[in-house]
């Protein structure tokens, strides 16, 4: 009973934004006082990662924090997770690339923002970077790049036949792999064996911040590293001791991606 209605209560909702599996679920803040009619401000788009949402660490992290310093956020759920439509099973790369380039869209038509940058962790921060890679082909890029943990991992993990300890046949997929009470779509997994995740970011030439804890146990540091060397104007910020979800050294990290935003969105 509580699952028909939490569909109902999805499909009732009104939502700004559109991606392939529906709408998508955003969340705006604007620094004290700001006026839209009036004011104007950069923004930074905030992206979750895989089985995670827009209310979860680190991305809860960093609204209160970037709104504090003058920018404009706006966190959203990709398809199929917190309060957006679509179906677990058919959330692909591809999918969340559209989905992250509606909101992109979405943002470049509000009047009040003048200047945007792309933040993303985990597999946010995959699609961070592949976005920001497509988007200046089309000379309508972001102005910098923010990318926490980024996991490219989920390639070679898609092509060893295993996700989050869960086994599988990387040849001939299953229909879906149970990861976390999720059905992970076999098109998910065979899409991401294909992705050309670092040659698809690294055609980005914008400024990039990555962000990288050594206790990290999910997504290894060297995956950052291999972003770095792709990028042509990167930096490489490596936390001692923090972990994946970035719980632990959040003031070193969340001050880290203010500066380089000062630096290079305003």
């Amino acid at each position: 009973m509580s699952c028909f209605l939490s569909k109902l209560f999805k499909k009732s909702r009104t939502y700004k934004v559109y991606g392939p599996q529906g709408g998508l679920d955003i969340k705006c803040t604007l620094p004290e006082g700001f006026n839209t009619a009036t004011d104007r401000c950069p923004m930074v788009i905030l992206m979750h990662g895989f089985i995670s949402s827009k209310r979860m660490p680190p991305i809860s992290f960093l609204t209160g924090a970037l709104t504090k310093a003058g920018y404009a956020t706006i966190s959203f759920d990709f398809n199929a997770h917190g309060k957006s439509e679509g179906e677990f099973i058919n959330m692909t790369l591809g999918s969340e690339i559209q989905d992250a380039k509606a909101i992109y869209d979405y943002v470049c038509a509000l009047p009040y923002v003048s200047d945007v940058a792309f933040l993303g962790h985990s597999q946010g921060g995959v699609i961070a970077g592949m976005l920001a890679g497509e988007l200046e082909e089309l000379e309508r890029k972001p102005k910098c790049l923010v990318q926490l943990a980024p996991a490219a991992v989920l390639k070679d993990d898609a092509l060893a036949g295993q996700c989050m300890g869960k086994k599988y046949d990387a040849k001939n997929p299953p229909e879906f792999v149970n990861v976390f009470f999720h059905k992970l779509g076999r098109k998910f997994i065979l899409e991401a064996q294909n992705m050309p995740i670092y040659e698809q970011s690294r055609k980005y030439s914008g400024k990039v911040c990555l962000v990288h804890g050594t206790n990290d146990k999910i997504v290894p540091l060297e995956y950052s590293q291999r972003y770095h060397e792709a990028y042509g104007d990167s930096q490489l910020h490596v936390i001692e001791g923090e972990s994946h979800f970035m719980t632990k050294c959040k003031e070193q990290w969340v001050d880290l991606v203010v500066a380089f935003l000062n630096d290079n969105l305003r």
